[in-house]
């Protein structure tokens, strides 16, 4: 249970310094250990407990990075010492075998009768404490902003018992595993929903199993249901595409999706933007999206400002891809909103859904960026865009997939609702519990006669 502040238990919190209640640095791999292969995790490959890739390394193959040498113990902090504002850190919850992480971390672990490690990666994940660290890592004369493990251990906190400390990092840590598990169910949905798409318009595997006589009528099939069996021809024909499904047509898909573009309004004008309204996306706002799914903006703009952009309110649904700098970042919109010069914007107005309008750019994604031109950066213009071919199967056929990929898309956008409210919560008790200002209280289990 979560309590207002109790000023006695409060008192009872100690000053002291990180150093005091932390090691850090305790174990660093050596060469003549000759490790058979080495699984490495760089600072850029963790952000706020997510880890992207942990790449394997094999002895005697591959040239190992001579930065890869902290040893790291399950349940460790990895905290980047370079560029703190970047938030490359995390707790390593898991280690695989032969693990190292980049001399560019500090590995950090509580001291087991001061101080509980989830609870210092709380600590150290909290907004004013990265600020405190960038402040430092920028008054530095080597060539970027970094900072040394000393720094950290500097740090002054007031230091709870072990058993609040547990309590703490109990609930934070729950309410970040919820967010990561939203995160993994939603890239699972995302890759069903993907792979559906590719199976019967990339692959065709539904008529080339008639074809091939390995689906007749009254039968099902993994992901062809047997009611789904005449909706599919059982024969191909010549395209400019190659072979495609009988029945089946060849078309531009400016021709099926209406293309459009935006503008900036000028940001010298207050009344474009000062308590603006409606939502203004930019690529940035799809740089960082864990799925295809855009909620909202960081910048919003007033009516006067839509007014500015011809393209003017785009509708739910509009599909958002960066038509430069770079090329692809793609999304589905959940409000409405307008877009700035750096996007195609795809609105699904006919047979073609959002659904497999995004999926089609992303299997075409390498013909669309050999469409961009460029001396800078890369660009994908609209005209370069709208004439690209695209496979357009029977009404019939698009209706069904869509009934098969809306509920799943519908998770994936509760989900990202849940994990919002989440992060939101997260966010707001963070320093509340590690500041004391908000207890943790347990409550007494009841007595049975």
């Amino acid at each position: 249970m979560l309590a207002p502040n109790c000023a006695d238990r409060k008192n009872a919190w100690q000053s002291v310094l990180l150093g005091d209640c932390i090691v850090v640095n305790d174990s660093t791999y050596s060469p003549k250990e000759s490790w058979p292969f080495v699984n490495y995790l760089d600072t850029g490959n963790i952000t706020e407990n997510r880890v992207s890739e942990i790449r394997t390394i094999v002895n005697g193959k591959d040239k190992l990075p001579s930065r890869a040498r902290r040893k790291v113990k399950s349940g460790d902090i990895v905290y980047s010492t370079v560029r703190p504002n970047q938030r490359h850190f995390g707790l390593v919850k898991v280690v695989p075998e032969y693990f190292l992480a980049s001399t560019g971390f500090a590995v950090i672990r509580g001291k087991d009768d001061k101080a509980i490690t989830d609870f210092i990666y709380w600590y150290l994940a909290q907004d004013h404490i990265v600020d405190q660290l960038q402040t430092i890592a920028e008054q530095t004369t080597s060539a970027y902003p970094s900072i040394k493990p000393n720094d950290i251990q500097c740090l002054e906190l007031e230091l709870p018992s072990l058993p609040e400390q547990r309590a703490i990092a109990h609930i934070l840590g729950t309410l970040d595993d919820k967010i990561e598990l939203n995160r993994r169910m939603n890239e699972t949905l995302e890759e069903m929903a993907r792979a559906l798409f590719k199976s019967w318009f990339v692959d065709f595997d539904p008529v080339r199993a008639k074809m091939e006589g390995r689906w007749r009528r009254g039968q099902s099939l993994p992901g062809m249901p047997a009611e789904l069996y005449d909706l599919f021809p059982d024969g191909m024909v010549s395209s400019e595409l190659g072979e495609i499904p009988a029945g089946w047509e060849v078309s531009e898909i400016g021709r099926e999706v209406d293309v459009v573009g935006g503008s900036t309004p000028s940001t010298k004008e207050p009344a474009f933007w000062e308590e603006g309204d409606t939502h203004w996306a930019t690529p940035k706002d799809l740089s960082n999206l864990q799925n295809n799914i855009l909620l909202g903006t960081e910048r919003k703009i007033t009516s006067a400002g839509l007014k500015k952009i011809s393209s003017g309110l785009l509708p739910v649904g509009t599909v958002l891809m960066s038509s430069r700098a770079p090329v692809g970042y793609l999304a589905i919109s959940q409000v409405p909103l307008a877009v700035n010069q750096g996007f195609i914007a795809m609105k699904c107005c006919k047979d073609i859904s959002e659904g497999y309008t995004l999926f089609w750019c992303e299997e075409n994604m390498d013909v669309i960026k050999a469409n961009a031109s460029g001396t800078t950066f890369a660009e994908i213009s609209k005209k370069n865009f709208r004439p690209l071919s695209i496979i357009v199967p029977t009404s019939d056929v698009l209706r069904v997939f869509d009934d098969e990929v809306n509920p799943v898309m519908e998770r994936v956008i509760a989900n990202e609702n849940e994990s919002r409210s989440l992060v939101t919560l997260r966010d707001a008790l963070l320093p509340r519990l590690i500041s004391g200002k908000l207890q943790v209280t347990q409550r007494r289990k009841r007595r049975h006669d």
